[in-house]
C-alpha cells in the first residue's frame, strides 16, 4: 500500500491492515473546497495533521461539511515538498491509546496545500483570499511564529525589509499581504483563529498583524482603512484558543508496525529547519481544543466533532489552566530533568519516583492553588489525567529533547505566570514555592550541555540558547562558589521568567540549587531526591 488517491481504491487492502479510509467523496470535495473555500490552516505540522484536519474529516464523513481544509506552510516550505504534494495531500493518522490499542486512519480532509515559499503558490492563495466564502484562517506556526522582534527589540531583518518595501517575506508579512487582498474585496469578514500554545494566541496574532497593518498605513503603501478594518472585530476577528494533544516525531516503532501491515510510505524526513516529519503522524488519543466563538463570517460546525466554543474569560482560564499549571510545567519539569538524567522518553520519566513526585508537587501542591476552574474541564481531573494515564503512557513515544525546544519561550507562561499569582495573592508566599525554583535552577543546569553523569549532550534548539550560554559557559562541572555574575543576567531577565527573579525573592535561592547541581557527577539526582523529599515531607497533602 501506498499513500496517494490511486491506492485508497484498493479498499481490502487497507482494511486487512486495519487502516480505516475516509468515508466520502473526496473528488467532490476538492472540487467544492476549490470553488467556495471555508477553511485556510497555516502551519503544516504534525499537529495540524492529526488534529485539527481530523475534525474537518470527521464533519465530511458524517455530511456536516462539504468543503475541506486548504493548508499553507511559510515557514519551512519543504513540508509542503515533502510529504504533501507526494502523497496527494493525504495522512496516515496513528493514535497510540493508553490500553495498548492503535488506531490507523487516512486523513483526506486536505483539498489542496500551498508551499508560500514559492511565488505561484503564494499568488493562488491570494485569490482565495479574495473569495467571499471563505469563514476562517486557523495557525499552527508555534509561539515564536508571530514574533517581529529580535531580541534586543528591533524588527527582524525580513520584517523590516517587509514594513519599507510592502512586501511579503516574512510568514506574517504574508499573512497581512492576504488578509489585504480581502480588504481590498470588500472588507470581507473572517475569523484568524490561532491554535497555537501560547497565552492569549490570538492578542499575539492580532499584535503582529496590526503592526503591519499600521506600518503600511503609515507609509501610505495601502490607505487608513486598511488598518481600521483589522481593528473591526464585526471584520476581522482574533479569537483565543486553547490546544491541547500531544503529538511526537514519528517514531521507528510505529513505523516498523506500518511496514509489517504491507503500508509502504513510511520515509522519514529531516528538513533543513530541523522539522521531524514522515508520510505518517503518530499522537495520543486525548484531545482538547476550546475557541472563544467569535466568527463574523460563520464557521464549520466543529463543535459536533469535539471542539468546545466559549466565551473569551472561559478560553482564559481554560488555558491558563492547561498552560500554567496542569500539563505544560509539568512537560517542562520532566523535559529538563529527562536531559540531565538521560531519558528518552516521556513515559520511561514517569517510572522515575522522584520524577513523578516532582511533577505531582509542582502540578497539585504549588500550581492548583492559583488555578481558576473554568467550569468546562475540572482542574484537577485534568492533571489527575496527565500524570495518571497521559504521561505513562508507553505506547508515546515522546521524548524529553522534543519537549526541551524553545524552553526560553516556554517558561514565562508554563512557569512565570504562577510566580506571578503568588506575588499577588495575599495568602499564598512565594517563598513557600520549592520545587518550581528547582526545575528552573535545573535548566539553567541544563544549558551547560552536560548530563548527570559528565558527559555531554546536545541541546534542544531555542533562540536564546547562544546569548544563555555564554553567561555559564565558564561553569564546570565540580565547580564551588559563588555563581551570582554568571547566573545574574538569566534570573534577572523578565522576559524569561515573566519577572526579575531576585526582585521576586527566588534568584539566591535559584543559585543555591544551581551550585547544588554543578557539585559534581550525581548531583542533579542528589538534589532533586532531596527537595522531592522535603516537599513530600511538609506535611501538605495533594
Amino acid at each position: 500500500m501506498k499513500l496517494n488517491d490511486a491506492e485508497l481504491s484498493k479498499k481490502e487492502l487497507w482494511e486487512k491492515a486495519g487502516i480505516l479510509l475516509p468515508q466520502f467523496d473526496r473528488k467532490s470535495m476538492i472540487a467544492k473546497t476549490k470553488s467556495a473555500p471555508e477553511w485556510v490552516h497555516f502551519g503544516a505540522g504534525n499537529i495540524f495533521r492529526i488534529f485539527p484536519a481530523a475534525l474537518q474529516q470527521s464533519l465530511l464523513e458524517r455530511g456536516l461539511a462539504q468543503t475541506g481544509v486548504i493548508v499553507a506552510e511559510g515557514y519551512d516550505g519543504e513540508i509542503i515538498d515533502k510529504v504533501f504534494s507526494p502523497y496527494d495531500n493525504l495522512t496516515l493518522a496513528v493514535t497510540l491509546k493508553a490500553d495498548g490499542s492503535i488506531e490507523k486512519r487516512v486523513i483526506g480532509s486536505v483539498a489542496e496545500s500551498f508551499n508560500l515559499e514559492k511565488p505561484e503558490q503564494f499568488s493562488a492563495l491570494r485569490n482565495m483570499f479574495r473569495s467571499p466564502s471563505l469563514k476562517m484562517a486557523s495557525f499552527t506556526i508555534t509561539e515564536k511564529g508571530y514574533s517581529l522582534n529580535s531580541r534586543d527589540g528591533a524588527f527582524l531583518p525580513d520584517v523590516q525589509a517587509d514594513f519599507d518595501s510592502y512586501g511579503a517575506t516574512s510568514y506574517i508579512g504574508k499573512v497581512s499581504a492576504l488578509l489585504v487582498e480581502r480588504y481590498k474585496a470588500g472588507s470581507l469578514p473572517i475569523a484568524m483563529v490561532s491554535m497555537d500554545n501560547c497565552s492569549h494566541n490570538g492578542d499575539k496574532l492580532f499584535a503582529a498583524i496590526s503592526a503591519f497593518a499600521d506600518q503600511w498605513t503609515a507609509k501610505g503603501f495601502i490607505d487608513k482603512g486598511f488598518a481600521d478594518y483589522v481593528r473591526d472585530r464585526t471584520k476581522v476577528a482574533f479569537p483565543w484558543s486553547m490546544i491541547d494533544k500531544i503529538t511526537p516525531r514519528p517514531d521507528e516503532g510505529v513505523r516498523k508496525m506500518l511496514e509489517e501491515s504491507g503500508f509502504e510510505d513510511t520515509a522519514d524526513q529531516i528538513t533543513t529547519k530541523h522539522t521531524y516529519i514522515a508520510p505518517f503522524v503518530n499522537a495520543e488519543e486525548t484531545q482538547y481544543l476550546v475557541i472563544e466563538d467569535s466568527f463574523p463570517n460563520g464557521r464549520p460546525p466543529l463543535e459536533k466533532a469535539g471542539v468546545l466554543f466559549v466565551a473569551r474569560e472561559t478560553v482564559d482560564k481554560v488555558e491558563k489552566m492547561k498552560v500554567c499549571t496542569c500539563l505544560n510545567p509539568l512537560h517542562t519539569s520532566l523535559a529538563v530533568f529527562g536531559c540531565l538524567l538521560g531519558y528518552a522518553k516521556i513515559s520511561d520519566e514517569m517510572r522515575d519516583a522522584d520524577l513523578v513526585a516532582l511533577i505531582e508537587a509542582i502540578g497539585y501542591r504549588e500550581g492548583l492553588p492559583v488555578v481558576v476552574d473554568p467550569g468546562v474541564l475540572s482542574p484537577k481531573a485534568f492533571i489527575d489525567q496527565v500524570v495518571r494515564a497521559r504521561f505513562p503512557n508507553p505506547f508515546m513515544p515522546d521524548t524529553p529533547q522534543r519537549i526541551a525546544c524553545d524552553t526560553s519561550q516556554k517558561i514565562p507562561i508554563r512557569f512565570g505566570e504562577t510566580i506571578k499569582a503568588y506575588l499577588a495573592s495575599e495568602t499564598l508566599k512565594v517563598e513557600n514555592l520549592r520545587l518550581i525554583p528547582l526545575t528552573l535552577a535545573a535548566w539553567v543546569r541544563y544549558l551547560l550541555g552536560v548530563d548527570d553523569t559528565g558527559a555531554a549532550f546536545t541541546v534542544s534548539p531555542d533562540p536564546l540558547y547562544e546569548s544563555l550560554f555564554s553567561c555559564v559557559k565558564s561553569v564546570k562541572l565540580g565547580d564551588t562558589g559563588d555563581f551570582h555574575d554568571a547566573l545574574r543576567p538569566i534570573l534577572s531577565d523578565a522576559s524569561i521568567f515573566a519577572v526579575n527573579l531576585y526582585d521576586a525573592g527566588l534568584g539566591t535561592r535559584i543559585e543555591g540549587l544551581f551550585a547544588e547541581m554543578v557539585a559534581g557527577a550525581g548531583a542533579v539526582r542528589k538534589t532533586l531526591r532531596k527537595y522531592t523529599a522535603e516537599a513530600a515531607g511538609s506535611g501538605e497533602g495533594l
